[in-house]
């Protein structure tokens, strides 16, 4: 997985830097050569042990947290390089012209450089811990009368092997769900990285999460552990099968394709599940035919689905389901203002969506992280949908 990227890393660690000696410290350390080592050794240093990693890839524990801190140093110093080097670039253009204002500018780069640095520290240090509770209201004719007010919490892509020297965050989730007093839990996938022994660890305290009605699943892309290279095709699906009955043990219904009825009185409401739906190189296992079989027409269908793209591609046109509850985006796991990254990749990212026509996707930007704890502005975020007939 990180042979891929390394590339784009490489240059990400390398262009930057170029150009801000470029651009303006040649001019203070010309001759220095001294100087020019150190300014360039953080670099040097991180592109050695990332090219090491790269063509020695293992997925064991300890090599996860040794890939996770060596993307983190990269990325606290690639991000601010990147932003001073472009806002120098800008300042170039101006040198000849208008001397003062390109100086003024060379300024404003290294302090956005700087205040970017401590940005990416915080996200790096506090910001995976900085959990939010998000309310969202579905309103639709179609909620049954003894499921107008009902509270389902949603908790999506907790990526467990990200957290395992973090035990106090995977806590705190726990007791923030808790807190929710939900009539309904449900997770929308991708409870871990590379394989399904990262959630042992963690089975006391996720199966002490509690609603009325119990916990329902599905799976996301990650828990097909194909980023993990498998001896055989048998030992992945052991692996598959060893991840859905940890769930079993931990109390949560996972559905693989299948729906589950919930009555109150004489009301009902469908929760219907899949199998991760996405583009490729993500799995495509989703059946929403067969997930929806024996449902009555005109009911009230709640599908999780991981993978928001599902909704655009099958279920708006495919179905009459009212509310799609998906993850995955994560929102990059950096969010600015309303801009993130994650909108170059996903047409829907984070937050509702409806169609005219009134069906609804809801997308969490998910708790957890995919190999490096960080999150900036999209925080870690627990999502209450409340139903109400309208």
């Amino acid at each position: 997985m990180l042979l891929r990227i390394l590339l784009p890393l490489l240059l990400l660690l390398w262009l930057p830097a170029w150009g801000i000696y470029r651009i303006h410290l040649r001019h203070f350390l010309h001759g220095k050569r001294l100087l020019c080592l150190c300014f360039l050794l953080p670099n040097a240093l991180l592109s050695a042990g990332l090219l090491s990693m790269a063509l020695n890839e293992s997925y064991s524990s300890s090599a996860a947290h040794i890939k996770g801190a060596l993307l983190t140093a990269t990325l606290c110093l690639t991000v601010p390089e990147t932003l001073t080097a472009i806002i120098m670039s800008l300042g170039l253009l101006l040198r000849r012209q208008l001397p003062r204002i390109s100086k003024i500018i060379n300024c404003v780069a290294y302090l956005t450089g700087v205040l970017f640095f401590a940005g990416m520290l915080y996200g790096f240090t506090a910001g995976y811990r900085h959990i939010i509770i998000k309310d969202f209201t579905f309103k639709s004719t179609k909620v049954p009368a003894a499921f107008n007010g009902y509270r389902i919490v949603q908790l999506s892509d907790l990526h467990l092997g990200t957290l395992s020297r973090h035990k106090e965050v995977v806590q705190a989730i726990v007791d923030s769900v808790n807190a929710c007093k939900a009539d309904l839990i449900v997770f929308t996938g991708d409870l871990v990285n590379y394989n399904a022994d990262e959630i042992a660890e963690f089975v006391p305290v996720l199966s002490r999460m509690q609603a009325r009605d119990g916990v329902l699943s599905v799976m996301g892309n990650h828990d097909y552990s194909q980023y993990h290279r498998w001896g055989t095709p048998a030992d992945s699906m052991a692996n598959i099968q060893r991840l859905q009955e940890y769930q079993r043990d931990m109390g949560w219904k996972l559905l693989l394709n299948d729906n589950f009825i919930i009555r109150h009185n004489s009301d009902s409401l469908a929760i219907v599940g899949v199998e991760n739906d996405g583009h490729p190189p993500f799995p495509s296992l989703g059946n929403l035919d067969k997930a929806q079989k024996g449902l009555k027409a005109g009911c009230l269908k709640i599908l999780l689905s991981h993978d928001p793209t599902h909704w655009r591609r099958r279920v708006i046109p495919e179905t009459d389901i009212a509310l799609t509850l998906s993850g995955h985006t994560h929102g990059m796991q950096f969010k600015i203002g309303g801009f993130s990254p994650a909108r170059w990749f996903y047409r829907e990212w984070g937050g509702a969506y409806s169609t005219p026509q009134g069906q609804t996707l809801y997308v969490s930007l998910g708790t957890g992280e995919v190999m490096l704890p960080f999150r900036l502005g999209a925080w870690p975020e627990i999502n209450v949908i409340t139903l109400r007939n309208s």
